[in-house]
């Protein structure tokens, strides 16, 4: 018989989770919106807003070790519920890495940026098109997707890698630029990271859908 509160439980922490996936693609677009456009004030406001994901975690987790002591859920239950927690564990790592972001934006302030930004937003579009499109396969269930988006990984890290040619170039080039060099240098690296975060929630998805405990890339 199926226990229909049991999954109806599960299902709002689904719901959870699929908000908290949204909060942290609106932080890590924005934050690099606002770098580019040297919107300190909005820099500002992402580093304010990191207490919402901080506080989607915190419930995600609470409900998650709730569900398993109370209801003592078996099978699938018990693997998406395990699951669903550690998501919001990558996912709050990526809300941090967007405040991060907003710091190095602060530190930077209103300095003539050393080279033109064109990687880094790249690299924020695509971590965002990754983690809209996870929501769809967690939504969805759809295992198939989770490993095409984590295949994506490889372009985010060809970016970086570009990155960080450009700025080691510029750094050696022209005095004065180190410290601004080291700066973009920290917020690429965060994407980067951003990105490895999302492919190991790909995996957990997985692990929810199909039992399959999965390292991609």
């Amino acid at each position: 018989m199926v226990n229909t509160n049991l999954e109806l439980s599960i299902n709002t922490l689904k719901q959870y989770t699929i908000t908290m996936i949204a909060r942290c693609e609106e932080a890590i677009s924005n934050s690099v919106e606002y770098m580019v456009n040297k919107d300190l004030e909005g820099s500002r406001k992402i580093i304010e807003k990191d207490d919402e994901i901080d506080k989607l975690r915190e419930y995600i987790r609470d409900r998650s070790i709730e569900l398993i002591a109370l209801r003592q859920p078996m099978a699938k239950d018990l693997r998406y519920i395990y699951a669903l927690g550690n998501i919001a564990i990558e996912l709050e790592r990526i809300g941090d890495y967007a405040v991060n972001i907003a710091l190095e934006t602060l530190k930077i302030g209103n300095e003539e940026y050393i080279k033109s930004l064109v990687d880094i937003p790249k690299m924020a579009q695509e971590c965002k098109n990754m983690l809209a499109d996870v929501s769809i396969a967690l939504e969805n269930e759809d295992a198939k997707l989770c490993y095409e988006i984590a295949s994506r990984d490889d372009k985010i890290d060809d970016l970086y890698d570009q990155i960080h040619i450009d700025c080691l170039k510029v750094m050696n080039e022209k005095k004065g630029t180190i410290t601004q060099g080291v700066r973009l240098l920290f917020v690429g690296r965060y994407l980067e990271r951003t990105g490895d975060h999302i492919t190991n929630v790909c995996e957990k998805v997985i692990y929810a859908i199909d039992g399959d405990m999965v390292e991609i890339g």
